[in-house]
């Protein structure tokens, strides 16, 4: 699904953009997606995982999640580059489509001037116009302090745990948080 565009002041004082991705947003996105698997280990890509990355592949991506009824991703552009994104994605099963499930990330450059929280607040909004909706989910790596905080203010609370989900090049087991959503009532 296509979002309206939002324009933003981030709080050092640049311009950022949030808007569907487009075609022009290939080369910046896999940099983007490079850059950030190489500086934390609570993505769940090394940097040379990133190498599958195909600008044909991402184009497709980019054109499936437009078309799409039940998926919107969401950059956020600065300068010109792609600086982070999101997707929210709307389970369809008859049993399922009270959830959605919500994915964010950022180049560090970019950490704590206000993105995630204008990613959330769009990703909230598409799913407050779903009717049907009645949480939002997501996972989030052990040891993840930053993200686990923009996720419970964004009103995010954990719901269980997968021990050892996570396994870092040197052996070290991480687990996996699950936090919910619930959407208010109206």
């Amino acid at each position: 699904m296509i979002i309206d565009d939002v324009r933003f002041v981030l709080k050092d004082g640049r311009e950022a953009l949030l808007r569907s991705p487009k075609e022009e947003d290939v080369e910046s996105t896999l940099e983007y997606l490079a850059i950030t698997a190489g500086e934390t280990d609570f993505l769940l890509r090394y940097p040379e995982e990133c190498a599958k990355y195909t600008a044909e592949g991402e184009k497709n991506l980019f054109e499936q999640k437009n078309a799409s009824p039940n998926e919107a991703m969401i950059m956020c552009i600065v300068e010109g580059k792609v600086v982070g994104n999101c997707q929210i994605s709307f389970y369809t099963g008859m049993k399922t489509k009270h959830r959605a499930s919500v994915a964010i990330a950022l180049i560090s450059e970019f950490w704590n001037q206000g993105i995630g929280t204008k990613m959330f607040e769009e990703m909230i909004r598409l799913a407050e116009s779903r009717e049907d909706v009645m949480q939002m989910e997501l996972e989030f790596v052990e040891g993840n302090s930053r993200a686990r905080h923009l996720y419970e203010k964004m009103g995010f609370r954990i719901t269980g745990v997968h021990p050892n989900a996570i396994r870092l090049k040197d052996g070290t087991l991480l687990n996996e948080y699950t936090m919910i959503r619930e959407m208010e009532e109206t």
